[in-house]
């Protein structure tokens, strides 16, 4: 990958570098969709680390009457006021202490799931 980056562009560089954050962080939200279940037919599920600080919990369905529904759900770790959430309303919640424990099951979940994946791929490619 970097002797393909070394040969480009800085602004052609970067969009690769963009298109393949964009790439895992859409395999990871496929592998975080897992930790929960098998997501029901007609619907669509993800949860994935945005950045440093920012989980993301997305999941989008249909209803029996044919509307379409979303929701999105940002958790954001700040160093000094521990982690809160927002819905898209323009409000940030608290956690209680039950959601907290969920969300940090949740976290350690994703991350060994996506290490294992990435050792895998590694390993494969390697052989």
């Amino acid at each position: 990958m970097i002797k393909l980056l070394n040969g480009l562009s800085a602004a052609s560089a970067q969009k690769k570098r963009d298109q393949l954050k964009n790439s895992l962080i859409r395999y990871e939200a496929k592998l975080g969709s897992e930790l929960f279940g098998p997501t029901p037919s007609g619907h669509e599920r993800q949860f994935f680390c945005l950045d440093e600080r920012t989980w993301v919990w997305y999941e989008a369905w249909t209803d029996a009457a044919g509307h379409h529904h979303a929701t999105t759900t940002r958790y954001i770790v700040r160093p000094r006021n521990g982690v809160v959430k927002t819905t898209g309303d323009g409000n940030y919640y608290r956690l209680s202490e039950d959601e907290a424990r969920h969300l940090y099951q949740a976290i350690d979940a994703y991350q060994k799931k996506v290490h294992t994946a990435y050792d895998k791929i590694l390993s494969s490619a390697s052989a």
